[in-house]
């Protein structure tokens, strides 16, 4: 196994800049199917939004158009496809109540078409399904916790493993297969030959796991919060990162982080405030734990209520998809602008993905690694599934 710790490093930069024949254009969105929300086992236990003090995350991925949602609420994991149809559930017994239409804890060698197996869940939350359906999911533990004598962060988090119909297989530890509990985890990403990164946040920076597929740990990377490579000209600016992720189909971590500095008032040169100097996404790769490439991400520019002036607004990161390819957002009026951005071959594609006011009380989104960008949506207590073919906005849809 493979130990990095990263040090900050300035690579040059190939600037993007808009240009006028990327004409905005709407993706056309497809509404899926709606979900109730609720404790039943074809329900989503949103219990916040009836000003419970539930906060527990609730998440999905999709693979080959199938949904797959974690309830931290309810304490369960359920597969749906794309009509709706609950497939299989995977259930904390205390926490849920019996399923109905599912057959029970079936044996190998039993046929059904639909099915629930029984396991302690507690708090399910970050979920990734790699090539062979195998589902790995954040879970934590439970107190007392404990803390990392190294990097003072709080060790409660492990990844439970199970096979493509909802048996558990085992879990995962930072050392491996029944290793030691991880950090906060907050990102969870299937890649290359099923394998698996884990990104958990810590004081100073964050930890990168990775996993062959057979849950031995190869590689782990250690990002310092002050090693973030600079801003070419402009060294002075500080970093803030937005996201890190893994790429689907390399041993690579693409880091995106924003750049501010600092504003002054021009007559008492006192320090007034940051504005926003721009955003880099960084490749690292983990063979070697080398920054090997970069792209600046053009910000997104409106006209602010009407003004000549225009406001330089920062894109967030949405995901990555295979080839290199990046898909981010700024948030509009009734939806997201989106750019698609090519890290490779330097090609954008500015967009525009729609949902309504209401939706935004809960939200979550999943790119894929063919370039489908799914959410989930909450609008008066239903569960809206939808996605936007964006692999055809952007070219990639077969």
């Amino acid at each position: 196994m493979k130990y990095f710790f990263l040090l900050a490093a300035a690579l040059p930069l190939v600037s993007l800049c808009a240009c006028k024949k990327n004409a905005i254009s709407s993706v056309e969105r497809e509404d899926l199917f709606s979900l109730d929300a609720g404790p039943m086992e074809d329900q989503i236990a949103l219990y916040l939004l009836e000003g419970d003090s539930g906060v527990r995350r609730t998440s999905f991925t999709m693979r080959d158009g199938l949904f797959y949602i974690t309830d931290g609420n309810s304490a369960k994991i359920v597969r749906y496809n794309s009509y709706g149809d609950l497939l299989f559930m995977i259930y904390n017994e205390e926490a849920n109540p019996a399923p109905i239409s599912l057959k029970i804890n079936i044996a190998p060698e039993e046929q059904a078409t639909r099915w629930a197996f029984s396991h302690p869940l507690r708090e399910p939350g970050w979920i990734t399904v790699d090539s062979r359906k195998h589902i790995f999911v954040e879970d934590r533990l439970p107190p007392p916790y404990r803390l990392d004598p190294e990097s003072d962060a709080q060790l409660d988090g492990i990844i439970l493993h199970f096979d493509q119909n909802g048996r558990f297989i085992d879990y995962l530890g930072r050392e491996g297969i029944g290793g030691s509990p991880f950090p906060r985890i907050v990102g969870l990403c299937s890649s290359t030959g099923d394998e698996l990164a884990v990104i958990c946040r810590i004081p100073g920076g964050w930890n990168v796991y990775w996993y062959n597929a057979s849950g031995v740990l190869l590689y782990l990377v250690k990002i310092s919060s002050g090693t973030i490579p600079a801003m070419p000209d402009m060294a002075s600016a500080f970093s803030s990162v937005d996201r890190i992720t893994a790429a689907p189909d390399s041993r690579k971590i693409f880091l995106k982080a924003d750049y501010y500095r600092d504003t002054f008032d021009q007559s008492t040169k006192i320090r007034t405030g940051s504005e926003p100097a721009g955003s880099v996404i960084w490749t690292l790769d983990i063979e070697t734990g080398i920054y090997d490439g970069s792209a600046e991400i053009p910000p997104y520019e409106v006209f602010e209520n009407g003004r000549q002036s225009k406001i330089s607004m920062l894109y967030s990161m949405l995901g990555m998809m295979r080839g290199g390819k990046a898909l981010f957002y700024s948030p509009v009026d009734t939806g997201y602008s989106i750019l698609f951005l090519d890290i490779i071959t330097r090609e954008q594609r500015r967009g525009y993905v729609n949902f309504s006011g209401d939706e935004i009380r809960f939200s979550d989104f999943y790119l894929s690694p063919e370039g489908i960008l799914s959410a989930m949506l909450v609008d008066n207590f239903k569960i809206n599934m939808v996605w936007w073919r964006t692999d055809r906005f952007i070219g990639e849809a077969p």
